[in-house]
């Protein structure tokens, strides 16, 4: 698959690893689409981005917005080849904190953002990738999902965080396999700790120190770092079912 010609929808498009995703297709020659729940930001991205990019106001966790959403692409791209999962939300929360235990409630919020937010997406560009003609590798389409490390190394305060992110990584696989015979490929990137608009609200004596856990490059990722992992994924056909850690060799510590 090649990027310059990708039709990408992008979750969490209005900035970030989302944005900075977008931005390397359209710089590429491809097509994007912007889902982000954010219209303010959404609507500014997309005319940075300029004509080959459109932004689209949608709550991922919605069934209905995101098919509208897909739907909307497909008017304005004709195709989607390239779906990226990049929305989601960090809760922090002890199980058991000052004001009594976490609430079913919370969990359950950054599961349905992180986690069914995601397969929802996948699905629904499955659906449509499914009738693209394919290529001489008879590709179809590839799926591009966001974990984290915490879905491995989850620290305290992170149990709904974690939980969503691992249920990322434990869906690839099984997705992966039931899509190849559409020749459509699902990949998962688990970043470590990146600069992300949320990270970028710290402080810079903050950020410095978060940067410096990173055994090597000692320093906070960049979201075009992630975007150019999301490009090889695109364009090498071999790679499919994998959960890729991009995180600098960082361990997280329990908190």
């Amino acid at each position: 698959m090649n990027i310059n010609e990708a039709a990408a929808v992008v979750s969490g498009g209005a900035s970030g690893l989302g944005l900075a995703t977008a931005r390397k297709v359209i710089d590429a020659g491809g097509h994007a689409v912007l889902l982000d729940i954010n219209e303010e930001h959404g609507t500014k991205s997309a005319a940075e981005l300029g004509a080959r990019a459109r932004f689209v106001a949608t709550d991922i966790s919605s069934e209905e917005q995101v098919r509208a959403a897909v739907n909307a692409a497909m008017d304005f791209m004709g195709r989607i080849t390239l779906a990226v999962n990049c929305a989601g939300i960090l809760l922090p929360a002890k199980v058991l904190g000052r004001d009594g235990p976490l609430s079913a409630e919370s969990f359950l919020r950054s599961l349905t953002i992180n986690l069914l937010g995601s397969f929802v997406l996948l699905k629904e560009a499955a659906n449509v990738m499914q009738a693209n003609e394919p290529n001489a590798d008879l590709e179809r389409g590839v799926i591009v999902n966001t974990a984290s490390v915490a879905a491995f190394e989850g620290q305290i305060g992170q149990a709904g965080y974690s939980a969503s992110k691992g249920g990322v990584v434990g869906m690839t696989l099984p997705i992966a396999r039931e899509l190849a015979r559409f020749g459509i490929r699902v990949n998962t990137i688990a970043p470590g700790i990146f600069l992300t608009p949320m990270m970028a609200g710290l402080p810079q004596d903050v950020q410095d120190s978060l940067g410096r856990q990173v055994p090597f490059p000692p320093r906070l990722g960049r979201p075009d770092e992630y975007a150019d992992l999301v490009a090889s994924i695109y364009s090498n056909a071999m790679i499919n079912g994998e959960t890729i850690r991009l995180d600098g060799a960082i361990r997280m510590q329990p908190r």
